[in-house]
């Protein structure tokens, strides 16, 4: 399985990607833009990191440039990044959507 991490770049990208500790880098990342709600809320969005140039998820971003890297990850993010870079449904339908290029609401995930 990967290890799939949550971080936040030097540039202040917010990013989940598999970390690669050995290579010393975070591979197939995937950038997350949030997005303010009419309803008060935050929802985001996933796409490739080279997006709009590159549509796939891939490339290799080095743990050199990494500022932050959170705690935990919540697993329903990971599902959906999963999904988004293996084209594969992981989730039950109901969920929170797809976000391969698709909103979804994570404002579950915001402290207010």
């Amino acid at each position: 399985m990967y290890d799939i991490r949550l971080v936040k770049l030097v540039s202040g990208d917010m990013i989940l990607g598999k970390w690669d500790q050995t290579a010393g880098v975070i591979k197939d990342p995937a950038v997350l833009q949030t997005i303010p709600t009419a309803q008060g809320g935050m929802q985001m969005l996933l796409l490739p990191f080279g997006y709009p140039f590159d549509q796939e998820f891939a490339g290799e971003i080095e743990l050199k440039h990494v500022l932050f890297q959170y705690a935990s990850t919540p697993e329903e993010l990971k599902t959906k990044y999963l999904e988004a870079t293996t084209n594969l449904t992981l989730s039950a339908p109901g969920g929170l959507g797809g976000l391969g290029g698709n909103v979804s609401d994570f404002s579950k995930f915001l402290k207010k």
